[in-house]
């Protein structure tokens, strides 16, 4: 009994902690409408007009879906409900927010519901092009936009290129996008890889980039190029004391 339960208090070897690659977005009991901002204070003026017309077209489709207020956003209203809205509520309340006076029908974007994101980084992509210029975030956005890969899915956040490190010439690219709760379409793109110019590149599933710095003149991690106490500009190719536009001279 004592070899028993002394087998019983063996501590197991704790697993690989698994990352947490999307964010638990707000609650989805929401729909969020893009407005110009002329509209926003007319539409506040007379909130509980509207939430009272919305809730009168839901019960004209028999829907259970009630709105219960509506609050302002810098760029959009927020429509607070008593459930997730489904496809034909959403349907619903954009006809009656275009039908609104003096709102046209090209300034109201389709209603939807609250996202989460997730974090995906690109590995296998070189930092240095071979134009001899370092790939930036407006490279890896653009690619991405026009990726058959990528149809569907949209940024939330400009990509983020980091060096990898002084004498490494590959990058790490940080791409947030918004997905839904459960990370659906993250788990579509990670472990994919695909062509980046003559290279193949892969994404990777990662936790929130917390935004460390990279300093541009050192290349070191952990301070901005602002505060950075080496006095002149090191390579980001060798690591020598000069800028890599003189890299092919003193190299």
């Amino acid at each position: 009994m004592e070899i028993h339960n002394a087998a019983l208090n063996v501590t197991q070897p704790k697993g690989k902690k698994k990352i947490s690659i999307t964010t638990k977005g707000p609650s989805r009991k929401q729909a969020i409408i893009l407005l110009l901002g002329q509209h926003l204070n007319s539409i506040m003026s007379n909130a509980g007009l509207h939430v009272n017309s919305i809730n009168g077209l839901l019960k004209g489709i028999k829907s259970t879906l009630r709105a219960e207020f509506i609050r302002p956003t810098t760029e959009s209203i927020i429509i607070t409900t008593n459930n997730v809205p489904a496809p034909s509520d959403l349907l619903v309340i954009e006809r009656y927010i275009k039908s609104i006076e003096g709102i046209g029908l090209n300034e109201v974007a389709a209603p939807r519901l609250p996202q989460s994101k997730s974090y995906l980084k690109i590995i296998g992509i070189p930092y240095l092009q071979p134009s001899g210029l370092a790939i930036t975030s407006e490279d890896i956005a653009n690619y991405l936009k026009n990726s058959d890969l990528f149809e569907g899915t949209t940024l939330a956040a400009k990509p983020c290129v980091i060096k990898t490190s002084l004498k490494s010439d590959m990058a790490i690219i940080w791409v947030d996008i918004w997905d839904s709760q459960n990370g659906s379409k993250a788990k579509t793109l990670i472990n994919h890889s695909f062509n980046f110019g003559r290279y193949i590149a892969t994404f990777r599933g990662t936790s929130m980039n917390l935004g460390v710095p990279q300093c541009h003149n050192c290349w070191k991690w952990g301070h901005t190029t602002f505060s950075c106490k080496v006095h002149c500009s090191k390579c980001q190719k060798c690591g020598g004391p000069y800028k890599i536009k003189n890299h092919r001279d003193f190299a």
